[in-house]
């Protein structure tokens, strides 16, 4: 783990409209992950924003059960943040309608970088700011609709490299009043591989002068984040693949880029990061309100946790498999807690990278930057998604 107190030193207060953070540092959405026991535990080692799983508007509208579970925010949780999604301006702007009037967020998150196939080939995500009316159009909708609230967005450079659509749409942004802007610094086609392409945040930085550019990428350490500030002059960092099973990079990133000091040791011995494990594992029970859910959801956490560590296949396997907080405090009491942190074997990419492909698009979506006559309609469809994440 790096020695962040060698990093930088604290940079300046990041301010999102009216919310100042005492770290310029956002939880990006993730998936299954962000939920309410993620960004509680987060929370707990650091400082920041922690941003909700990605909400489908059409199902926020409609009220969908699952939806309106995780928009809920824990008591703790200040301030709230939830992202959206949508492709629909009108369907957009009465989620977003919503959440202000019934008081259930303090910031609220655009999500038009999303790369995957079931979201880009029906027009969203990152296929979406190719089409830059209906994304002035959604954009200044939900500003508006947002009022005092502060809206933000958060993109990728494009849909390829032929396609990009960063540097119009961040201008188009900030024309229409959002408190700041976050780039993930690749194409929908690159999907997570390779290496973000950090110079388009500072492009981006140049370009958009008004609010806060935020930079997202390859942030695996607070000497990452540091690196990026620097090189790119963003205003502040998102941070995704990064913390898995890592909720104290927040800690280090608060250290090393905030106001304040914050809670957390330099070095993870394995009692600590078996620590986090278990408080992870009680927050989701917490959550679901269910201890054999709670369990079944941390397994997919084992193997980021427990990255280059020395606990053995077999326990791993069982940690995988684990039915209820009594049997991961036996399994967790059979490891050598002792055990420093192990270097580089637990630094580096976390999550799937994936490999370079042909973003999946609506037919003919690449012919023109114009919607076509009809794909308004056919949009509102595809908003008719009750899947709440």
């Amino acid at each position: 783990m790096d020695d962040v107190s060698a990093v930088i030193a604290p940079s300046r207060p990041l301010r999102i409209g009216p919310i100042a953070l005492d770290a310029p540092v956002v939880l990006a959405p993730m998936a299954g992950i962000t939920n309410t026991a993620f960004r509680r535990l987060c929370r707990e080692y650091g400082a920041g924003l922690y941003v909700s799983e990605m909400i489908t508007s059409r199902a926020l509208v409609e009220r969908n059960a699952t939806t309106m579970r995780l928009i809920t925010h824990h008591e703790s949780e200040k301030p709230r943040s939830i992202q959206l999604y949508g492709v629909d301006p009108v369907t957009v702007e009465s989620a977003v309608r919503l959440l202000v009037e019934e008081d259930r967020a303090d910031h609220i998150d655009l999500n038009f970088g999303c790369p995957v196939p079931k979201v880009t080939r029906k027009g969203g995500g990152a296929a979406l700011p190719w089409k830059l009316e209906l994304f002035r159009d959604i954009v200044t909708r939900a500003a508006r609709a947002a009022g005092d609230v502060p809206l933000t967005v958060k993109m990728r450079k494009g849909i390829d490299s032929d396609h990009l659509t960063y540097l119009d749409a961040g201008r188009i942004a900030e024309d229409a009043g959002v408190a700041a802007v976050a780039l993930h610094a690749r194409t929908a086609a690159e999907f997570y591989s390779g290496t973000a392409d950090w110079s388009a945040i500072a492009k981006l930085k140049e370009a958009v002068t008004g609010i806060p550019v935020l930079g997202n990428g390859d942030i695996w350490s607070a000497e990452d984040a540091a690196r990026m500030m620097t090189e790119t002059g963003c205003d502040g960092v998102v941070v995704g693949r990064g913390c898995l099973g890592r909720p104290w990079l927040f800690g280090d990133l608060a250290r090393a880029l905030g106001q304040g000091p914050a809670a957390g040791p330099v070095d993870a011995t394995l009692a600590y990061v078996a620590a986090a494990f278990r408080r992870h594992a009680e927050l989701l029970v917490d959550f679901f309100e269910d201890e054999g859910r709670g369990c079944r959801d941390i397994r997919k956490h084992v193997a980021w946790y427990f990255k280059g560590y020395p606990v053995g296949g077999d326990t791993r396997a069982r940690l995988a498999t684990v039915s209820s907080l009594a049997e991961i405090d036996e399994l967790l009491a059979t490891l050598d807690l002792a055990a420093p942190y192990p270097g580089a074997a637990a630094e580096g990419q976390r999550g799937r990278a994936g490999t370079p492909k042909r973003p999946a698009l609506p037919e003919g979506w690449l012919d023109s930057r114009d919607l076509a006559e009809g794909g308004s309609r056919e949009l509102a469809e595809a908003e008719l998604d009750h899947s709440g994440g």
